[in-house]
């Protein structure tokens, strides 16, 4: 699609000249996310800075029939940021502030181009918790959360994005401004438009403020890395450990790779793997009393003892959960270095993650792919990474997705689904008819158009 000197010049009257980009640099930069390795350039970027900017340049979008992708910082995993029909990239980089923080209510107003570790540790300053930390989150931007309903590791105890988001401020499809709900706790004043909101990967509205809620600081904490002779047994003592009566604060698995690869990559990192060592848990216990953590890492001790593992590491200082932390949150980049990859981002109940486990291994063996899992497994959260490596082209586009096709036909028999935390997208969409009918596929189109009648923002996602 091209867009005329008219288009671009009413463009500019909205934003400002030097708020609206053509030059290809620029384009290219906004066309590509964390997502494998693809690009699809916008027609133009965009910088607006507040919602009524946002407004008129949808209004315009609806005249011409033009799409308009919302973009912001481009860490996503499921292309949801990507301009696959081209037209207008919305950047959303200049809602970049912290609007209030409620120490009375325990809430905060913000603009979603916040990034998510500004705004914790913002809080945390005045002795407040905002919980969800994706493992991006000191590069992804608190509206990005919202619209793919982002978790983390710490899910597990806490939920995730939806469990905190109260009310926003969204500019529909077609410019009109609204407030989706209420600042309160308890809203059951009509249709939940706020929770359709959260998840919807900015395919029914463009998100300009976000009410969070907060919750007071926990003060301590007890981290310890768990290796296991076998990585199915490691899946196994996830739900052993709940069933104990324990709920962590994180749970997390990392297969041998993920920790391997992450070593490689990460400098300064002192963890020592034995060679027969298969996974490693990584447990955290939180709360205000040292005594009561203590208790219950002795229980997780007792559980874990059970199955077959090497011994255990307890991080005594803050430089070493610092480091186990990056540890982990390192492995998508690492992997990410090491060669071209799919990750899909499977879950499932947690007791079912050995059978998920295997299974992937299993259909691996089959069409020949090598795979790499980490995840969040407190919650059944594997994510999945499917290493191009030696793979041809042919296979890594004919064969793989097959192979990929029988993870998600696996994980829905196994009362799971097709995505945690990373969304549907660009990538995911052609195998949304796994996990839903046909009657629920067309009432998502129907919600959709709905919305968006002329069919302009975020085109090409979530939908097949």
């Amino acid at each position: 699609m091209q867009l005329n000197s008219e288009i671009l010049s009413k463009l500019e009257n909205i934003v400002g000249q030097s708020f609206v980009f053509t030059d290809e640099e620029t384009r290219n930069h906004f066309g590509q996310d964390e997502t494998e390795d693809y690009v699809f350039p916008p027609n133009v970027v965009v910088k607006p800075s507040t919602a009524i900017e946002i407004s008129k340049i949808l209004k315009i979008a609806n005249q011409y029939k033009i799409p308009v992708v919302p973009i912001g910082a481009r860490t996503g995993l499921s292309g949801g940021a990507l301009s696959v029909q081209g037209g207008i990239g919305l950047s959303m980089e200049r809602f970049n502030k912290i609007l209030n923080i409620d120490e009375q209510n325990l809430q905060v107003i913000t603009e979603p181009g916040v990034i998510t570790q500004v705004l914790r540790e913002a809080v945390a300053e005045k002795g407040l918790f905002y919980p969800v930390d994706p493992s991006s989150m000191g590069s992804c931007f608190i509206g990005g959360n919202v619209a793919e309903n982002s978790g983390g590791a710490r899910a597990v105890k806490y939920g995730v994005t939806k469990d905190y988001v109260l009310n926003l401020e969204v500019v529909l499809p077609t410019g009109e401004i609204i407030w989706t709900g209420a600042n309160t706790l308890k809203n059951s004043t009509g249709y939940n438009l706020t929770q359709l909101m959260v998840g919807s990967e900015g395919t029914l509205g463009i998100i300009t403020k976000i009410v969070l809620k907060l919750i007071p600081i926990q003060k301590h904490n007890v981290l310890m890395l768990v290796p296991f002779y076998k990585a199915e047994e490691a899946c196994e003592a996830v739900s052993a450990i709940f069933r104990a009566g324990i709920v962590p604060s994180a749970l997390e698995f990392m297969e041998r790779d993920a920790i391997d690869w992450t070593l490689q990559f990460v400098e300064g990192l002192n963890v020592q793997v034995k060679s027969d060592i298969q996974a490693h848990l990584l447990i955290e216990v939180d709360g205000n009393y040292p005594e009561i953590l203590m208790a219950e890492a002795e229980k997780i001790m007792n559980v874990v003892e059970q199955f077959q593992i090497d011994d255990i590491l307890f991080a005594d200082t803050e430089d070493e959960k610092k480091a186990l932390w990056k540890m982990r949150r390192s492995v998508a980049e690492a992997v990410k270095a090491h060669s071209v990859y799919k990750e899909e981002d499977t879950v499932v109940p947690r007791y079912e993650l050995p059978k998920l486990l295997n299974g992937i291994k299993n259909i691996g063996r089959k069409y020949g792919f090598q795979s790499v899992c980490y995840g969040h497994a407190g919650d059944g959260n594997l994510h999945v990474n499917i290493i191009k490596g030696n793979l041809s082209d042919e296979n890594w586009k004919m064969e793989v997705p097959k192979g990929i096709r029988e993870i998600f036909e696996l994980t829905v028999s196994l009362n799971g689904t097709l995505s945690g935390e990373h969304g549907i997208g660009f990538v995911q969409k052609d195998f949304m008819d796994i996990a839903f009918s046909k009657p629920h596929l067309e009432l998502m189109e129907r919600l959709k158009y709905v919305f968006d009648p002329n069919g302009i923002l975020n085109p090409g996602k979530i939908l097949p």
